[in-house]
């Protein structure tokens, strides 16, 4: 984060921060926007004890003048304008309420000052604390509006110095502990958000871990389940037809035992990188153990398809892999499930068993080839 602005470095957690932060910061900017216009109504209580009654009616005209804008925000809060742009116009709710009482105290008399200037301390503690602004927006609003206090109030009217300076101590001290609990507040929303990004972070990840095969990175057999159980609930409502892939490689023992556990690990990512790239995204390629994969493809239509797609995961399986010795190579013998079907039952157990016998058989007949559950 910068030191003073408070903004994150990186941009996207930025943008996720003030994505996050949206819900709340329409709330809290509604809250406060009707708090502050109550505020700003009841101060007007004791107006007849401060204002000549000829300047009554002019007091009145600038409080209502100034609550046009936060009356705008509110409006604003009920708009989807409002993600885009939000933290300004909070925070311009607190300069209008600053201006509104230097205006009347413009046209009031220097008396009047010690009834009207606290509630410019007041507007300050309102931007930094209540609104819902950044630190930095509400910094450089409070700052122009001491600076315009001075100016007019100091070199255009020329309040007396004993008077100027009171209201100067007592303004510059509101800031600063306003600005303090507000920077502290953001300091600590944006700490606590970094940290609970980081929580998510390793949910993901550990869950990530705990759905996926660690070598490969697909999907495992809990993963696999759960996408067989949700195809099985679309077969219902849809009459799909789905198909699991029993895939078992043909030659990798082989090459585990003469050439190594670590060129078969390669192997078997260089196969799964090729199975993921020849299935479609809707598909499941799951690693069950070993050299074993099931593939679930959802919505394959007739049998034709799968043997079509079958013999197109032979001939990727087959092509040669690079670190494998020449003439080396894997074949595939695959067990083709189709369901729902009648007579089978309608469990992700159920459905993997059976194609891995279907497998089997492909197995017994040569390998290099494949067969369906009913052949």
């Amino acid at each position: 984060m910068h030191w003073l602005t408070l903004r994150f470095h990186d941009l996207e957690t930025e943008r996720a921060f003030v994505r996050h932060l949206l819900p709340r910061l329409r709330l809290q900017g509604r809250a406060a926007i009707l708090v502050g216009i109550f505020v700003y109504f009841v101060y007007g209580a004791l107006d007849h004890l401060y204002v000549p009654p000829h300047q009554l009616g002019l007091v009145w005209m600038i409080r209502m003048v100034a609550l046009t804008i936060p009356l705008s925000v509110l409006a604003l809060t009920f708009l989807p304008w409002f993600e885009k742009a939000n933290q300004l116009p909070l925070a311009l709710v607190g300069l209008a309420a600053s201006l509104g009482l230097i205006a009347m105290l413009w046209h009031l008399p220097v008396d009047s000052s010690a009834y009207y200037y606290p509630g410019i301390m007041l507007a300050f503690f309102y931007t930094y604390n209540l609104l819902g602004a950044r630190f930095s927006q509400a910094l450089v609003i409070n700052i122009l509006v001491l600076v315009l206090y001075n100016v007019l109030f100091g070199y255009v009217r020329a309040f007396p110095e004993p008077i100027l300076l009171s209201q100067n101590f007592f303004m510059i001290s509101a800031n600063l502990i306003g600005g303090a609990a507000g920077y502290l507040a953001e300091y600590q929303r944006r700490r606590l958000f970094l940290r609970e990004l980081q929580l998510e972070r390793e949910r993901q990840h550990h869950l990530q871990r705990s759905l996926h095969d660690r070598l490969t990175g697909l999907p495992n057999r809990d993963l696999l389940n759960d996408r067989i159980t949700q195809a099985l609930a679309l077969a219902r409502r849809d009459s799909a037809r789905h198909a699991g892939f029993f895939v078992d490689l043909d030659g990798f023992k082989s090459v585990n035992d003469q050439l190594g556990h670590d060129v078969g690990d390669m192997a078997l990512r260089e196969i799964a990188r090729r199975l993921a790239a020849a299935m479609r995204e809707t598909d499941t390629i799951s690693r069950l153990g070993g050299d074993e994969f099931f593939l679930l493809v959802q919505d394959i239509g007739s049998c034709d398809s799968a043997a079509h797609l079958a013999e197109k995961l032979i001939k990727v399986i087959e092509e040669p892999i690079t670190g494998l010795p020449e003439g080396t190579a894997l074949s595939a013998s695959i067990g083709i499930c189709l369901f729902p079907q009648i007579d089978l039952e309608a469990t992700p157990e159920a459905i993997i068993r059976c194609a891995d016998q279907a497998m089997y058989r492909a197995k017994a007949a040569g390998k290099r080839g494949f067969c369906f559950v009913a052949d």
